[in-house]
């Protein structure tokens, strides 16, 4: 896990001119932009011939040794600066050394550079990991850059007629020269639908003159040429079925899952996971304990008088399994005071004061000297966790299967689990096609109808092709869109930011590719069924967790304290200066300083305060200085 950065010029005045250091000169300032994300090790390697330039911040995992260092070189002809883990490094190892490779360290990135040697951009399919790298061929003078299939780990470029900047974040790019801007139309989006990207251009970002590789994706560059290739190499076939009992399914999900787990656990460090006493992170928990016969540091933020504080779940999962627990107690002064340093890390609004809760776990974490942490994300949006892909769902089963749909309806409520359903969802059921338009002109008008934003801000931004609804025809279609197009990897960005504040590297054992392939080929019912979602891991877990665990009702997703935080007086003159900020720069109009503030809990709808508070933070022209 690392920071890299680099330059490739299309233009160049040789090794031997003033420029030559000059280029130095900014390649190291984007590295030290860095540097929280590689604490052990800073290098920097420009080629001969003075057009590429790359940069590395170390965060030393696998083969501690200096050999492990990048920019790593290889036959003389490829040069390396990566992002990530490769999991199956070892079986690639092996396979290359059968077709004649071999090799001078024990990392994972020597057999990346290998397995690029070897397969091209065809090396990308047989990887199992989190990822985003940059190679240089200085025999073709070409850059091969590449993210891993779900989006876990970052890459950011710029590019105009001189040069190709990128970076692992967007305050690289800064530190290289590109003058930081909003970009407003998402600004926009963001105060109202709480969005600061779109499904509908996947490479725009929240800034303008910046732009992203998406996950599963590959770009090439040559040197001398502005024009670039950014192509898919992967994608999740929703409509891929399988029949298979389901003791069966519940046996190979497992097996892949403890697969994902061993391979995850390769490394040179201590490590720990967190633990929220959610089924998913208790899974991992369970399962890493039971796997290496140790007793495990797991980590947890607890919040005592909440009432969807989980310390009991935490406190029995601890005591069933003899876990090393360590726990924090973030509240609203250390949201205060922590507040900038979050907005630096991750650059741009996020949608809750849960993100900073996942902050200060994994704050706690690496003050205990771990630099590698277990975490449950992904399981959701693959298993269907989520209390909004009920209604999803039954709108299918009443579609296609009316008798199926009445017994599971039945069967939610029983169970006492919470779900939308009323006649609109009747409608939809049978006019799927129109859902989408639906949802996107409801979205379009509460913009041009929100009446606290400044009417020029709203007219000259609003960007109506930024809105976009997927056509849901059954489950794994929102499954697919939330995975692969839009929601998880804003989680993941999240995660990346709030670990690699700390020098952590988060490991996430429920998206390995295959496990979600294998999870996406099997029918509805083993995701939703009898009243209960993420019914296949309840079932495959059922007798390893405690029941209080496997069977919770109620969805509880990783939540502070955060309505009852923004009651505080201190954090309500801060909201109300936040929402100053805003008018001054003639985004909200001057009656909303009137307007009495209504606290939110972290998920809920409606989250005005916080997103002004939060949109007003990146107006700070020294919060990135």
């Amino acid at each position: 896990m690392c920071g890299i950065s680099g330059i490739i010029k299309f233009q160049t005045e040789g090794p031997e001119e003033e420029g030559w250091s000059i280029f130095r000169a900014r390649l190291q300032k984007m590295s030290s932009s860095l540097q929280h994300r590689g604490p052990d090790g800073d290098a920097v390697w420009i080629n001969h011939s003075g057009n590429a330039g790359l940069a590395h911040r170390r965060l030393a995992i696998l083969d501690l040794t200096p050999a492990g260092a990048q920019p790593m070189h290889f036959l003389e002809r490829y040069t390396i600066v990566y992002n990530g883990e490769i999991y199956n490094y070892l079986e690639l190892r092996d396979e290359l050394k059968k077709r004649g490779y071999s090799f001078n360290t024990e990392s994972d990135t020597e057999v990346l550079l290998a397995a690029f040697d070897y397969y091209k951009e065809e090396c990308l399919t047989r990887l199992d990991g989190m990822f985003a790298f940059v190679i240089w061929d200085e025999r073709e003078q070409c850059l091969f850059a590449a993210r891993d299939r779900f989006g876990e780990k970052p890459l950011y470029y710029s590019i105009n007629e001189k040069e190709f900047c990128f970076a692992s974040e967007r305050k690289a790019i800064w530190a290289s020269g590109i003058e930081r801007k909003i970009n407003y139309p998402l600004l926009l989006n963001w105060l109202v639908l709480g969005q600061t990207s779109t499904p509908a251009e996947k490479t725009i970002c929240f800034y303008e003159e910046i732009f992203t590789i998406p996950p599963a994706h590959y770009l090439k560059l040559k040197s001398r040429s502005s024009h670039f290739e950014l192509r898919s190499y992967w994608d999740l076939d929703k409509e891929k079925k399988i029949l298979v009992p389901e003791e069966e399914a519940r046996e190979k999900f497992l097996d892949l899952l403890k697969t994902s787990i061993k391979r995850r656990l390769r490394m040179d460090v201590k490590a720990g996971t967190s633990l929220s006493g959610g089924l998913d992170s208790s899974t991992l928990a369970a399962l890493v304990s039971y796997l290496t016969h140790e007793k495990w540091d797991v980590f947890s933020a607890i919040f005592p008088g909440f009432e969807r504080d989980e310390s009991a779940y935490i406190t029995k999962m601890v005591s069933t399994f003899r876990l090393n627990s360590h726990l924090t107690t973030p509240d609203e002064n250390d949201l205060k005071a922590n507040f900038k340093k979050l907005c630096y890390h991750q650059e741009e609004p996020f949608s809750s004061t849960s993100i900073f809760g996942q902050f200060k776990v994994y704050e706690l974490a690496s003050r205990h000297h771990n630099k590698v942490l277990m975490d449950g994300q992904g399981a959701d949006e693959v298993l269907a966790g989520y209390g909004t892909y009920i209604h999803w769902h039954l709108q299918q089963l009443l579609r296609e299967h009316p008798k199926s749909f009445m017994k599971e309806k039945r069967a939610l409520k029983k169970n006492q689990i919470a779900f939308d359903w009323g006649f609109s969802n009747y409608l939809a059921a049978f006019f799927p096609g129109q859902v989408p338009g639906y949802l996107e002109r409801r979205a379009s008008i509460r913009i041009q109808n929100n009446h606290d934003l400044d009417p020029e801000f709203k007219n000259h931004f609003f960007d109506r092709q930024s809105i976009y609804k997927p056509l849901v025809l059954k489950l794994n279609d929102i499954l697919y869109f939330d995975a692969c197009q839009y929601g998880l990897e804003e989680l993941l960005r999240y995660a990346d930011r709030n670990s690699m504040a700390h020098g952590l590297e988060i490991r996430l054992p429920f998206l390995n590719h295959e496990l979600v392939e294998f999870v996406f080929s099997l029918p509805a019912h083993y995701k939703i069924h009898h009243g209960w979602t993420k019914w296949l891991l309840r079932t495959t877990m059922e007798n390893v967790l405690p029941d209080e665990i496997v069977w919770r009702r109620a969805k509880v997703g990783f939540e502070t304290p955060q309505k009852s935080w923004m009651q505080k007086p201190g954090i309500r003159e801060w909201i109300h200066e936040s929402k100053k900020t805003l008018v001054a720069h003639k985004i909200l109009k001057p009656a909303v300083l009137n307007k009495k503030i209504q606290p939110h809990d972290a998920h809920a709808a409606g989250n005005d305060d916080w997103r002004w508070l939060v949109a007003a933070a990146f107006f700070d022209n020294t919060l990135f200085t």
